[in-house]
Order: C-alpha cells, then structure tokens, then sequence
C-alpha cells in the first residue's frame, strides 16, 4: 500500500458559489459538496486547490462564472464544524493566496480539463475533481499576474 502523504503533488477543482468561497477564504478553510468530507480527504498539504464560482450567490441565479480563489492545502487533518444544529460540514484548512477573481470564458479553450469546449460547464457538476499541473499553472498565472506572491509559493 502505497503512503498517500509522499504521494506526487495533486490539483483541485472545488466549485462553490462566490459568496461561500469569500467565507471560507476569510476563515481560511475549504469545504466541498455541501461539506462533504470524503472529497477533502483526498487532498494532501502542499496540494493546490481553485475554487470556480458559476454563480454568485447560493440558491439564486445570477452567473458569476469566474475562478475566486486559488491556494494550497495546510497540514491538518478534515474536520468537522458544526455550522447549525442540523449542518456539520467538513473542512479542511487552506491558505489562499491573494489573487484576482478570473473569469473562465477567455481560458476555456486553452484548459485541457474541458474536453468538450461547447458544453465547457460539464466537469464543474461534480463539484470536486482534479485537474493537470498545466491547468492550474495557467489558472494560477491569470489570477497572481498582479499580486505580490512570490512563485516559490506557487504549488507549481
């Protein structure tokens, strides 16, 4: 059995709506499909993670469609955060990076992860899914082109 910690470098794809990325950029955590935690569970510290934003707010239908935060995973375990007496999601800790927010419509077809260029919003229903060094590199260099992070942090 292979150990997952020493396992290669991995890059993530977490879709949330705009206004729960901002939260959880505040709080400095991730959370994924409706505070799932097996998703989290599959990344690693020294990870990168970007979040896509197709809409705005939760729950409403004003499009957002941009990328809203890129980081790297801490060290740390998933853990549980009750939110109300009903909702418990799983988190994991993340520290992002100051970065612009990106819109996807000009990378689409450069992303390889997007397969089919015309229904480019496809890999996005699952939520969570990895994505090629390439793509995030090229994420990463549109949402840092005008900010001070020196690239030795760059998960890359």
């Amino acid at each position: 059995m292979s150990d997952l910690k020493s396992r290669p470098q991995k890059f993530w794809m977490i879709v949330a709506s705009k206004d729960h990325v901002k939260s959880g950029i505040q709080q400095g955590i991730a959370q994924a499909c409706h505070g799932k935690a097996s998703p989290l569970r599959r990344m690693r510290p020294g990870d990168g993670v970007i979040y896509y934003s197709g809409k705005l707010k939760f729950g409403e239908p004003a499009i957002c469609q941009q990328f809203t935060a890129i980081g790297t995973v801490k060290d740390g375990e998933v853990y549980a955060e009750p939110v109300t007496p009903y909702f418990c999601p799983s988190r994991r800790a993340i520290d992002f990076f100051p970065a612009a927010d990106i819109s996807i419509l000009p990378l689409i077809n450069a992303l390889s992860f997007i397969r089919n260029k015309q229904s480019w919003g496809y890999p996005f229903r699952f939520g969570f899914f990895e994505i090629p060094a390439d793509d995030f590199e090229l994420i990463a260099s549109k949402m840092l082109k005008d900010n001070d992070v020196p690239t030795r942090h760059l998960p890359v």
